[in-house]
This record gives structure tokens, C-alpha cells and sequence, in this order.
């Protein structure tokens, strides 16, 4: 409090005469202020110089312990079950269990911190961002794989597809590694179980794509065949994949909270126990419901009708025996183009091959043999 305004204060409730508009105008303050603080003094003297709590008597939205106690209950139940525990989730437990009065999500966040639960971090606040998501079940899933490791340290992988749209869990597939065999395995349950969708979308590991090194790979070339549309991230762009990376932690939570499996065999039976868990729990994207619900309220979508054959380009360097190296295919053009560099236009497995405007070789892939020999083609414009 500033000592002269505490002085004039005192001086008027003695008596003395002072100028209060001049007084309030030359230290900025108001005279309705001047005059609070004078009655102040002159009711409660010194005491009424100390700054008044503006908190309010009575909170009528407060919860008493036994709410506080409901909170911190489900909070650690969901975390031992390995479940996300944030305050939306703790709402819904509340919410089932049939809690009356049932807290708001920012009265149990107010509760978590005043117990410790949790504390703030601005930094973290996510920025907004425009979420995109495919309009229709099956317009797209989401596929990765994940590193996991079982009780004797062996280092497994866990393929996880998921449904753009609805976030449902399509399948979780237990592998030794992240390879186009149990890649194509994982899809194959899926789509047993849910159709063929429009389009996969996936990362740039060879288990999934070869898109941007300039090549088609198994997975690829099966789902081609199915009419499926294959299509991959930017390299170093990992948010096209998000949902995934987020799946993966939500399962590397679950899987956390429970001893760890001894086999692929043990592993496999705690996915199955995860998708039924995950699918059927709440989402916070999708405002309270559940993957199933979402995924279950529109048509699924389809491929298109006939098998859809990816196509690109791609510059590949001609070894000194004439060879090129070309989606796990050696591609022989003859010695005399050696040293130059070739322009590969490929269409699923039909592809040319153009160097400095000529056309050195036109030929459909032989996915049984490696080398592609040139047998009796006829090469044009040698140079």
C-alpha cells in the first residue's frame, strides 16, 4: 500500500482538510476508491488497509472428499488396467459407475491438481491443427508396425492396422519382424474380417512400400491386383501416419500394465484381448464413442472396380555390363548403353526405359526370374 495514500487516509479521518480530487488525480486513483478506504479506516482503523480476498464465500460447484476420493479411485484403476487416465476418461468411469454429482472434466482436472496428480505444462498444450479424416469406414486404413519385446528380451513386431475414419482397430498381428510375409498375413485377417478397403496408407518401410525408391513391392503388387490403392508418407513426415503412431502408444500402455508374453503365441492372445477392450471403449476424437459405433453408422467404402496398377519414375545408373537395377529386378539393356543414365517409366509391372530421348528396352517384369534377360527384344538407337 502506498505509504502517502495510507497518510492522507489517516489525516482525513482525523479531520484535516486536504484537496481528495487533487490528491487522486496526481496518484491515479479514483475518489470512489479514496472514499472505500476512508470508511475502511475509520470502521476497522489500520485493518482495513488489507487487500480483501475476492474468492467467493461459497462454492456451490466445489466437491467434497468423498467425490476427490471417487476421482483418484478411477484414476488408478484405469491406469492398472492400462488405460489412458486423463480426466475425460476418468469422467466416463465416473459417469458408468453412476457417480452423483457427477464432476466436470475441468472439476476432476481442478481435483487431480490439488493432489498432485498431474502438473501443468503450457509447453505441451497442443497447437490447433486441422484433423483430417476420410469420410466413410474403409475409404482408408492406416498400417505400421511396432517394436515389442517378449519376456526373454526377444525383439518382435506388432502390425497394426487401423481405420482412418473410425479409428477401429482392423487387426493387430503378431510377427517375428516387420516383413511383407506377415505383412500381407495381417491384411489378409483383416480383410476377412471387414472387406477390402479403398486404400491403405503406410510408412516407407519395404514391408509395406517401395514408392519413393522408385519401385513396387510384394505388398504392393498384391494389393494392385485387388484394386487397392497403395499409398505412402513423405519420407521424414511421420504425422501422415498419425493415428497409427498414436494406436501404438495406447497399445504399448496396455501392454505395459501386463506381464509380458513368453511366446508370439501368448502375445497374439493379448491382441485379440486389446482390440475387443480398445474398440469398444470411448474415443476421445470421436466425442464419446466408441470405434465399433463409429465404424458401424455408414456404408463401407470400396475399391475401385478392377485391379489398379501404380505407375512412376524413376532415374537408375547403367552398370558397366548394361544392367539396371530396377524393383528387385535386374534389367539388362546391353554394354553399349554402359555408363549412361536410364529414365524408367513404369506402370505396375510394364515398364520403358529411356536414355538421352531413346528407347532402350519396352518390357513387361518376369516376377519369376531376377535377371530379365534381353532374349530376342530389339533394342533401338544405340549410340
Amino acid at each position: 500500500m502506498d505509504p502517502e495514500f495510507v497518510a492522507a487516509i489517516a489525516r482525513v479521518a482525523h479531520g484535516e482538510k486536504i484537496n481528495v480530487a487533487r490528491f487522486c488525480r496526481e496518484h491515479g486513483l479514483s475518489r470512489d476508491t479514496f472514499y472505500k478506504y476512508l470508511a475502511r479506516f475509520r470502521t476497522e482503523g489500520a485493518d482495513g488497509f488489507t487487500r480483501r480476498s475476492t474468492a467467493p464465500r461459497r462454492r456451490p460447484t466445489a466437491f467434497g472428499p468423498e467425490a476427490a476420493e471417487a476421482v483418484l479411485r478411477a484414476r488408478k484403476e484405469l491406469a492398472d488396467e492400462g488405460r489412458d487416465n486423463g480426466p475425460t476418461s476418468i469422467r466416463w468411469r465416473l459417469e458408468d459407475a453412476g457417480t452423483s454429482p457427477l464432476p466436470s472434466r475441468a472439476s476432476i482436472h481442478r481435483i487431480l491438481r490439488a493432489r498432485g496428480q498431474i502438473v501443468p505444462q503450457p509447453r505441451k498444450k497442443p497447437r490447433t491443427r486441422r484433423r483430417f479424416e476420410y469420410a466413410d469406414p474403409n475409404g482408408c486404413w492406416q498400417i505400421d508396425g511396432m517394436e515389442h519385446y517378449l519376456a526373454d528380451g526377444t525383439k518382435v513386431c506388432v502390425i497394426q492396422i487401423l481405420d482412418d475414419h473410425s479409428r477401429l482397430s482392423i487387426g493387430c498381428h503378431a510377427a517375428a519382424s516387420e516383413n511383407g510375409a506377415d505383412t500381407w498375413a495381417a491384411l489378409q485377417q483383416a480383410f476377412a474380417g471387414h472387406g477390402l478397403p479403398a486404400k491403405i496408407l503406410s510408412d516407407n518401410g519395404l514391408a509395406f512400400s517401395g514408392k519413393h525408391r522408385g519401385r513396387m513391392v510384394e505388398t504392393e503388387r498384391r494389393l494392385a491386383a485387388l484394386g487397392i490403392t497403395a499409398i505412402a508418407s513423405s519420407p521424414r513426415h511421420p504425422q501422415t501416419c498419425g493415428k497409427d503412431e498414436r494406436a501404438h502408444r495406447t497399445l504399448q500402455k496396455w501392454l505395459a500394465a501386463r506381464p509380458p508374453a513368453d511366446t508370439l503365441a501368448d502375445l497374439q492372445q493379448l491382441l485379440d484381448d486389446y482390440q475387443t477392450v480398445y474398440n469398444n471403449r470411448r474415443h476421445q476424437s470421436l466425442d464419446g464413442r466408441t470405434p465399433r459405433q463409429r465404424y458401424d453408422a455408414r456404408p463401407k467404402a470400396a475399391p475401385a472396380t478392377g485391379p489398379h496398377r501404380p505407375s512412376g519414375v524413376t532415374a537408375r545408373p547403367v552398370s558397366a555390363t548394361g544392367v539396371i537395377a530396377f524393383s528387385g529386378c535386374s534389367i539388362v539393356l546391353g554394354r553399349h548403353w554402359a555408363g549412361h543414365t536410364a529414365t524408367v517409366y513404369w506402370q505396375g509391372d510394364r515398364v520403358a526405359v529411356m536414355i538421352d530421348n531413346t528407347l532402350a528396352r519396352q518390357l513387361t517384369l518376369n516376377r519369376s526370374v531376377r535377371y530379365q534377360r534381353l532374349s530376342n527384344q530389339k533394342l533401338s538407337g544405340k549410340p
